[in-house]
């Protein structure tokens, strides 16, 4: 809204926390470098809806658009603004004007699906997440000048590649040709993996129970679309992604016996995924069972009689 009267100020409302309140200086000197104005006058920014906590720093792009599209900086005029209306859009700023990649490229590519939004633009490294998901074109850019040329017709920006979106299957850590004797415990991995039956390996040390248990992404059934696409959504949330490509491998997590709760099951001050939501679809792999707590192992009951 820049109908406001009055000192020039620009106003942050919608329950945004510390970093997104700090992004408004950080978002008007990108502007500045990139070589637009920013308009005089009060300026009231509304995240809504009001009542939900706004975090990160995926606010930027979408602030300093919809600032230089009110103020008249989209070459389409009104049909521009409405054209803005169509997006779904994410992206840090740099101080330059340089768009830089946000975590949950993908869910968020999936939340425009849901909502109705029939495009959505993010950072470069974020494309290829972004583009993996069907029913929504996306688009790349590098820069806050782009970004306008995008919105106003004049380029068509970065769009995903089949290679990039793919991304390489690099094949499990280690193969199960590896392991040689043991035939008890290999006949009870195979199984384990045929049916997505949980194991618990018995023995000395020395005995190869965590060599075997690296094995056993290596023999689970490959990762449908769907499920490489669910395993991925986790990544992109964690930060975990290599160079935004869709994760093809069944993941393999081996938490520390010292491990917290929430750096099992998830949370924190600010929620990020547990070693159980990383293992989604994979294996999660606890070496040294007895000297996890036990408030940790509690956790884990319903999950394990849930089946999910």
């Amino acid at each position: 809204d820049l109908s406001g009267q009055g000192l020039p100020r620009t106003t942050l409302v919608g329950l945004p926390d510390v970093a997104v309140r700090e992004a408004i200086d950080r978002v008007q000197t990108a502007v500045a470098n990139a070589g637009f104005a920013w308009p005089g006058g009060r300026i009231t920014i509304n995240l809504a809806p009001a009542d939900i906590r706004k975090e990160g720093p995926a606010f930027d792009l979408p602030m300093a658009l919809s600032v230089l599209a009110a103020g008249g900086a989209l070459h389409r005029g009104r049909a521009g603004r409405d054209e803005l209306d169509r997006w779904l859009i994410a992206g840090e700023l740099a101080l330059d004007g340089r768009v830089r990649p946000v975590r949950g490229a993908i869910c968020l590519a999936i939340l425009a699906r849901e909502a109705g939004f029939d495009r959505v633009m993010v950072a470069r490294e974020n494309l290829a997440e972004a583009g993996a998901v069907e029913g929504v074109h996306a688009v790349g850019v590098e820069s806050l000048q782009q970004a306008l040329g995008v919105l106003s017709g004049i380029e068509a920006g970065l769009a995903p590649t089949s290679a990039t979106a793919a991304g390489a299957d690099p094949g499990a850590e280690v193969d199960f040709e590896r392991i040689r004797g043991q035939l008890g415990a290999r006949r009870a991995l195979c199984v384990a993996a045929a049916g997505m039956h949980n194991l618990l390996m018995i023995g000395p040390p020395g005995a190869g129970k965590s060599l075997m248990a690296a094995c056993l992404p290596g023999i689970l059934p490959p990762l449908t679309p769907a499920e490489a696409l669910e395993v991925s959504m986790v990544a992109s949330v964690a930060g975990l992604l290599e160079e935004g490509r869709i994760s093809r491998t069944r993941p393999f997590r081996s938490p520390h016996h010292s491990a917290s709760m929430a750096a099992l099951t998830g949370g924190g001050l600010r929620v990020r995924p547990g070693e159980v939501s990383l293992a989604h679809l994979g294996v999660l792999f606890l070496d040294e069972l007895p000297e996890f707590q036990r408030a940790v192992l509690d956790s884990l009951r319903q999950p394990l009689e849930a089946g999910e």
